[in-house]
């Protein structure tokens, strides 16, 4: 795309902008609909060349992407928009098939809705996920392992080189710090990290490893986040001399 991309985060105080990408009109605006009743800004697009428009035009604070749409599909679109610059992704599938769910979570999509869904859940999980990506208060710096978690300004870096890490990635590798030597379940990570009571505890798993990848020397062999066996996961600060 051509056209330079606003900076993420620059709307003005008319409310968070989300762009809700479904090919399905009736979808689209029901979700739209909704959304709006709840305050935000509703951007709509059908398809995947139509998104990327939308959003060099005005960055969404939020996606709410369809996975099955015409010509380029929504995990290319999802790739495409990170390219240029973080945002959170909720997508949305026909499929429920545990392997799509994991593809959509690869990509860094945020949450998963399979449809059909109830819209005023959806709109739970949108407030959800930009609860998270617009913190309250100028909590202080996070230091362990190598790593270095400034959550004022979400950036995070390890050994002086910049992370780059989705929305999800930087939140959950937030609270590992936080609470070093402390062993989570997956299920509490959910409830404490994405805020929810129930959900696909994949999701759990796949962040993790995601955020292996990026945090850890060798992550075929964690040595900050250690899985506990028959319990979940723990955040060893003392990791790499820290």
């Amino acid at each position: 795309m051509q056209q330079p991309y606003d900076t993420p985060g620059a709307e003005a105080d008319a409310g968070a902008r989300v762009l809700v990408v479904d090919d399905d009109p009736t979808v689209a605006e029901v979700v739209s609909g909704y959304l709006d009743r709840a305050g935000y800004v509703v951007d709509r697009a059908g398809d995947g060349p139509a998104a990327l428009a939308r959003a060099a035009a005005h960055w969404p604070d939020l996606v709410v992407l369809d996975l099955m749409l015409p010509g380029m599909d929504g995990l290319e679109v999802c790739r495409r928009m990170r390219g240029h610059g973080p945002v959170p992704v909720i997508m949305l599938t026909a499929r429920g098939d545990e392997d799509d769910r994991i593809l959509g979570l690869e990509v860094g999509a945020d949450d998963y809705v399979t449809k059909p869904f109830s819209p005023r859940e959806l709109v739970l999980r949108v407030e959800s996920v930009l609860r998270r990506t617009r913190p309250a208060g100028t909590p202080g710096m996070l230091r362990a392992g190598g790593l270095e978690v400034d959550p004022a300004g979400r950036r995070a870096v390890k050994d002086g080189g910049e992370l780059a890490l989705t929305i999800r990635e930087f939140d959950l590798l937030a609270f590992f710090l936080r609470h070093p030597g402390r062993a989570f379940t997956r299920e509490e990570l959910m409830r404490e990290v994405w805020g929810w009571d129930f959900g696909d505890l994949s999701t759990v798993t796949v962040h993790v490893r995601r955020l292996r990848g990026k945090v850890e020397d060798d992550p075929g062999r964690p040595r900050l986040i250690q899985t506990v066996w028959g319990v979940g996961y723990r955040f060893e600060a003392a990791a790499n001399g820290s």
